[in-house]
């Protein structure tokens, strides 16, 4: 099967041996329309650029502040989850230690 490359798929990816770019019979040669852009027009299309390829960072960065303060609620509920537990246990051993005063002192 002997056929020609296509654009997409050249027959090699060598330069060198790939077959020569012939000028375009509709156009007349050094035809090529000047730029017109402007250094502003050219600056702010480079910070939109520049804004758009940082835009993942600010998500990244945002979703690990919100990553943060989640671990943070998380932790505080634990220690409050703790506090209410000692404090139980600490109602618990009051009551056992006043039923016990309470029976020395009835014998």
């Amino acid at each position: 099967m002997n056929t020609a490359g296509t654009i997409d798929r050249p027959l090699t990816h060598d330069p060198k041996k790939q077959a020569p770019m012939k000028p375009s019979t509709s156009e007349p040669a050094g035809s090529a329309t000047p730029d017109f852009t402007t250094t502003g027009a050219t600056d702010s299309r480079q910070n939109r650029t520049r804004e758009m390829q940082l835009i993942p960072e600010a998500l990244a960065r945002a979703h690990m502040h919100e990553r943060l303060h989640e671990a943070e609620r998380e932790r505080q509920s634990v220690r409050l989850v703790t506090a209410r537990r000692m404090q139980r246990r600490a109602e618990r051993a009051s009551l056992r230690a006043r039923r016990a005063l309470a029976m020395a002192v009835m014998q």
